[in-house]
């Protein structure tokens, strides 16, 4: 059974704890402000579609098993918070909301992940 959390950020406050929401998660998942996996976004396409063909194969479940790229990070449920891409992206599941777009755009526009939101 596939479970996916969506979050809602409302507001000012609400959009700037999402930030930092979504930046630890990034780190604890090992994955970049791009939303390439660390370790992964120097290498080649052979490498990105063995870290795919990887998380396929273990049927959904987390393993616990070490990613061959970066031993460093745990194979993990990233599909809970993140959407993967075709382009093998992560891509947060959120929803930001703001009457004022300053804030959401200092994370979407000008922050240091803006290249992980769509």
């Amino acid at each position: 059974m596939p479970r996916e959390i969506i979050t809602l950020q409302v507001g000012q406050c609400g959009n700037q704890i999402g930030g930092e929401f979504w930046k630890q998660l990034c780190l604890e998942h090992g994955i970049a402000p791009n939303g390439l996996l660390k370790g992964a976004e120097d290498n080649d396409d052979n490498v990105n579609a063995n870290i795919n063909h990887q998380q396929r194969g273990r049927g959904g479940e987390g393993t616990g098993v070490t990613n061959s790229i970066n031993p460093n990070f745990i194979d993990d449920r990233k599909d809970v918070f993140f959407y993967q891409s075709d382009d093998e992206r992560y891509i947060p599941r959120a929803l930001l909301i703001d009457l004022e777009p300053r804030v959401v755009n200092k994370l979407t526009v000008h922050g240091p992940y803006r290249d992980l939101f769509n």
